[in-house]
């Protein structure tokens, strides 16, 4: 049961998040297994299954998700004790006043790039399965669809994930029953040229880093540290295995990658529904994080406190508009290096917490409400993130965002010890993001 949240309420996007607001696992895991039962999971299914054996193809999903899962965790149970969304929870973890704004301004473009990306694939899937009206009005609508579920908040997007969830479970199911009849295919050659474990186990953990980093947005609505653990392991665990191997093995049965081909050809509003219930589960998700990083923002650079529910209207508004005119997509490449900063903040945010403590006792000892103060801008994360960053994008081994995660888990582990931690000044708190 989602219980205690009004409609369209802010969803405590600047205080704790109190116990009375705290929510059933299951209902949060309902939404992280929205996030990782995406399209974008059965396409990386089917890249294993076409260049790996099936149970070769398990074994790195295995392998990812329980990275994927480990980071997830660790990240996810500050946010739960803690009750506070990444960018507010930054502040106390490293990165200061201003770090937390440049962060929340960087999730606020990410998610809003993703947001149009993935609306205007719905409206091209719905413009082509209608033929009535034209694909930017298709984006339009769509987006407004969304951003109307996002504005009122968690407990809308918890009752949309329980009917989008279970439905594109059975359309994918009725799509590989309908496309796939060897059962042969567990035991058969890959059909195309060999990918390496370690490629592969790379793909994985890459695909849903990001979302492991960001996982305080989701967790502070959890009751206790056991909820985070159990909701990763089914969210992220299930969703790699459930959704990545139907795309093994729709490759091994077909021979192809080419998902959205087979996806399209399946005919009708069938095709169109999986893309939909596909988009909207996830993308609600990416609008909802995009208002709480520019909140956020606005909070920390010009201390005005903005209601999350109106920047989600404005954030989905653009994003729609962008989407309709094709823009967005002239960003994905953008989009893919905006996710390499993501990796150090969860390393930072960790060493801090756990390891180096020098700002944890003061959030811990102000619970139920929010520190009074917080650093203005710590100068050692300053360096310690972007060069994190590059150093896992090019170090030529292992996967980029576990290398500059553990670099910047290092890297700061190291400054805490050489006391190099020096804060410049601190700043006062908004004494209205105390919670209710």
């Amino acid at each position: 049961m989602v219980g205690g949240m009004v409609a369209g309420g802010d969803d405590q996007a600047l205080s704790r998040v109190p116990a009375v607001e705290r929510h059933s696992w299951w209902s949060v895991a309902a939404q992280r297994f929205g996030q990782t039962t995406a399209l974008s999971q059965l396409l990386l299914g089917a890249t294993l299954g076409f260049g790996m054996r099936f149970w070769d193809a398990f074994l790195a999903l295995t392998i990812g998700a329980v990275l994927l899962s480990a980071v997830a965790i660790a990240v996810g149970v500050i946010g739960q004790r803690e009750g506070l969304s990444t960018a507010i929870l930054s502040r106390w973890t490293g990165f200061g006043h201003a770090g937390s704004a440049v962060l929340g301004l960087v999730i606020a473009l990410s998610c809003t790039g993703w947001f149009g990306v993935q609306t205007g694939l719905a409206g091209a899937t719905l413009a082509a399965t209608a033929g009535v009206l034209p694909v930017p009005v298709w984006s339009l609508l769509f987006g407004v669809v969304v951003t109307v579920v996002a504005a009122c908040g968690v407990r809308w997007m918890a009752w949309t994930s329980y009917v989008t969830v279970p439905a594109f479970l059975a359309l994918l199911v009725w799509l590989v029953i309908k496309n796939v009849n060897d059962v042969g295919v567990f035991g058969s050659p890959a059909p195309g040229p060999a990918i390496g474990m370690v490629t592969a186990i790379t793909l994985v953990i890459g695909s849903f880093v990001v979302g492991a980093a960001v996982a305080p947005d989701m967790t502070r609505f959890h009751r206790n540290g056991w909820d985070v653990v159990k909701q990763t392991v089914l969210g992220i665990t299930a969703g790699e295995w459930v959704i990545g191997l139907a795309g093994v093995v729709l490759a091994h049965g077909l021979g192809t990658t080419d998902v959205m081909g087979v996806i399209s050809s399946s005919g009708g509003w069938i095709g169109a529904l999986i893309v939909v219930t596909a988009v909207l589960k996830i993308n609600d998700w990416n609008l909802y994080s995009a208002s709480l990083g520019l909140v956020n923002f606005f909070d920390a650079v010009f201390a005005l406190r903005i209601s999350r529910a109106q920047m989600t209207v404005v954030i989905g508004c653009a994003g729609s508009v962008l989407a309709a005119a094709g823009i967005v997509h002239q960003f994905s490449h953008f989009l893919v290096l905006l996710g390499v900063v993501f990796p150090p903040v969860a390393g930072i945010m960790l060493a801090e917490y756990y390891v180096v403590r020098r700002w944890r006792n003061e959030i811990i000892s102000t619970r139920p409400h929010v520190p009074r103060s917080a650093p203005s801008w710590v100068p050692a994360t300053v360096v310690i993130w972007p060069a994190s960053a590059v150093i896992g994008e090019f170090v030529p081994f292992g996967q980029s965002g576990v290398n500059s995660l553990v670099v910047a888990f290092a890297l700061y582990v190291c400054a805490g010890r050489l006391d190099l931690l020096r804060m410049r000044t601190r700043r006062a708190t908004n004494r209205e993001m105390k919670a209710a």
